[in-house]
């Protein structure tokens, strides 16, 4: 048990000083505690690679089929997409990490709702997943493998087809964890209600751009995508007027003599 402590990273308590020499270590030890959780789940990844692919090409067009052009495209593809699976496997464990290596910076009774933060946001992950793989992948998946095929014979490379999907879907179910992200910079008072309420537009504009990132190529698919983002903010929005409403003015004068020591 010592050795392993020895490994593990120093928790920091709130508000300690530490070194940039300090804050790197514990970086490092993160870095590390991530990796050692990817490395096992990319192995069980890799071990029912055959069912993660089989499930990602199920929004392909049945009458369309993959190739492969080279001797180690199977193999290298199969390997792309279980690193993919791995990272979504372990996102509960990379999202604790990257929490405890922030957490000092916030008050120590923040930590008793952690956890609930991961669970939730491992969900509304899930939930962005599920959402691109039934609703806009068919859909966006469907005009690009068709687009003027009158003029082409379209051919849809294994590797490029896996990939695609597999990052599509990782990038939606990171962009349905943006409520967790702005909470948690209002906590760190970064952001706040008031000021997201102001800049809504902007915030509008960006999650339009973010949308169209994604494998949006009709007004349809576009609105699918763009809608439940929007959703999600406005979410974000009410969210931290709540959680101000429970850090009253009173502990950011109880602060002032740490900022004004600074």
């Amino acid at each position: 048990m010592n050795r392993l402590r020895r490994w593990l990273p120093r928790r920091l308590h709130h508000a300690e000083e530490a070194t940039l020499v300090e804050h790197l270590e514990e970086l490092r030890g993160r870095l590390i505690i991530s990796l050692f959780a990817i490395v096992p789940a990319f192995a069980v990844a890799f071990a029912f690679h055959e069912d993660i692919v089989r499930w990602l090409t199920g929004p392909l067009p049945d009458d369309k089929n993959l190739v492969t052009f080279g001797v180690t495209e199977p193999f290298t593809t199969s390997v792309k997409v279980s690193i993919i699976a791995a990272i979504a496997l372990v996102l509960p464990v990379l999202l604790w990490q990257v929490w405890a290596f922030f957490a000092p910076a916030v008050a120590p009774n923040f930590e008793r709702i952690a956890l609930f933060f991961v669970i939730i946001a491992t969900a509304l992950f899930a939930s962005g997943v599920v959402f691109i793989y039934y609703i806009v992948l068919p859909r966006a998946l469907s005009f690009l493998t068709n687009y003027d095929d009158e003029l082409y014979d379209i051919q849809i490379r294994a590797s490029y087809y896996y990939t695609f999907v597999a990052m599509t879907l990782l990038g939606g179910g990171l962009a349905f964890l943006m409520p967790i992200f702005v909470l948690a910079l209002v906590r760190l008072r970064i952001l706040t209600s008031t000021r997201l309420r102001q800049n809504r537009k902007i915030a509008y504009v960006i999650l339009l751009v973010f949308a169209a990132l994604l494998p949006t190529v009709d007004p349809v698919s576009l609105a699918l995508e763009i809608i439940p983002l929007m959703l999600l903010f406005e979410l974000s929005i009410w969210a931290s007027v709540l959680m101000e409403r429970r850090w009253p003015a009173e502990s950011w004068e109880e602060e002032l003599p740490e900022l004004e020591s600074l």
